[in-house]
């Protein structure tokens, strides 16, 4: 091979391990936490109780700009996972999810964490969401799948936390924080970055 030849080789390798380097970086999803709380004594006629209370809240997966994959009830609560499912993945965006236990965008105490993930990964999580949009896969249930359970399910499927079955994922992620306090220790972990807004100051928030 002549030095010309090598020379334009390395030059073209260069070329595409900085572009697949680049689309590789450019690829992420943010996890969204809503914080659990209950009004503070004070502000008990002013404020709202919410779903769930402190052991409350929300979370979902931002796909892709102000397009956020959470998982919600729809129908009759059951408190065992049902056949007959009361359930739904939608899409929302970022002012309709950040109010959606209550209040204004601003009222909520809420965590964003931001992950890194490859091509092949962003290309399984969009087929997993359009098919979780087409039908939904499991029941919203008390002792069940919910909010939390459904986003590490969701997660673990592009292996970004370990996999684990449905009835071990829901027991183990039982409300949202079981599932923030493992993406936190791995944002540290892995340098991800993490932005907070603190919330009403007339709400008991939950803590870390």
């Amino acid at each position: 091979m002549s030095k010309y030849v090598r020379g334009f080789t390395i030059i073209v390798c260069f070329v595409i391990a900085t572009v697949f380097g680049e689309a590789q970086i450019n690829s992420r999803i943010k996890v969204h936490f809503l914080y659990g709380s209950k009004p503070l004594a004070k502000y008990k006629a002013k404020q709202q109780k919410w779903f769930g209370g402190k052991l409350g809240g929300h979370v979902g997966i931002e796909t892709s700009t102000n397009q956020i994959l959470n998982f919600v009830p729809n129908g009759k609560f059951h408190l065992l996972a049902n056949k007959k499912r009361h359930s739904k993945f939608i899409l929302s965006d970022t002012n309709s999810f950040y109010s959606i236990l209550g209040g204004n965008p601003t009222d909520n105490k809420r965590l964003s964490i931001t992950i890194p993930i490859s091509l092949t990964q962003k290309q399984t999580l969009d087929s997993i969401q359009t098919n979780y949009l087409a039908t939904t896969p499991f029941d919203y249930a008390f002792i069940g799948m919910r909010c939390g359970a459904a986003a590490y399910y969701l997660i673990s499927q592009i292996n970004i936390v370990p996999s684990f079955s449905r009835r071990h994922t829901y027991l183990k992620i039982f409300y949202p924080k079981k599932l923030r306090k493992r993406l936190l220790k791995a944002a540290k972990i892995n340098n991800w970055n993490c932005t907070t807004n603190a919330g009403s100051t007339e709400r008991n928030w939950e803590k870390d």
